[in-house]
């Protein structure tokens, strides 16, 4: 006569063992595209936020690619929306959060600024040095983006000069790279609009 017991462990073995196979087929799809720096900070990153082992070379990068599990791959469950690690460069954040425009890279160095070095309030000017450590494209006209960031409800005017990063801002952020759900953030932090009553015509006929 046959063990259930023995049966169902066997079962959820192998369910579980196929479903960390699918994990790491989708990171290893992910992975693919980068270059082996790329793909070492992603894990690193990853590690940091499931308080895993960090990676210590590229190797454990190369065994990705070739099929085989990592610590921290066995461990992935979600990307973070945000890194907790504040010892992360400029750079790293950036990569991080992909903005797409250069009102959304502001915003993300107002982020840095302000969660990163404790800068609540700052100019334009260390927003443009910030972009420099950060090795980014120079902005063609920093003031002009600036302007346009304030406008788009991403930074908020301070005072003396100085800006800084808008509620609306942080939470869009922080959903990055996830774009939907930074559009999403975006869109719940900005105040509604309330919608004017149409007046009731009145009948001025006279009978």
């Amino acid at each position: 006569m046959q063990d259930n017991s023995s049966t169902t462990s066997e079962s959820v073995v192998t369910r579980d063992h196929a479903v960390e196979f699918d994990a790491l087929q989708a990171v290893i799809r992910a992975l693919q595209p980068l270059d082996i720096e790329a793909q070492h900070r992603i894990l690193a990153s990853v590690a940091t936020f499931l308080q895993g082992p960090r990676p210590t070379s590229s190797q454990s990068v190369q065994r990705v690619n070739a099929g085989t599990a990592t610590p921290a791959t066995d461990q992935l469950r979600h990307r973070p929306a945000f890194s907790d690690d504040t010892t992360m460069s400029p750079k790293e954040f950036l990569i991080e959060k992909q903005p797409r425009t250069d009102v959304e890279r502001m915003a993300c160095l107002a982020f840095y600024l302000t969660h990163y070095e404790d800068m609540q309030h700052f100019k334009t000017l260390d927003l443009s040095k910030l972009n420099t450590r950060a090795a980014q494209p120079k902005f063609t006209n920093s003031a002009q983006v600036a302007k346009n960031a304030v406008t788009s409800g991403y930074l908020v005017s301070a005072t003396k000069g100085h800006r800084q990063l808008s509620a609306a801002g942080e939470q869009f952020v922080r959903a990055l790279p996830d774009r939907e759900a930074a559009r999403a953030a975006m869109a719940a932090a900005r105040p509604k609009r309330r919608s004017r009553r149409a007046k009731p015509k009145t009948n001025n006929t006279k009978g």
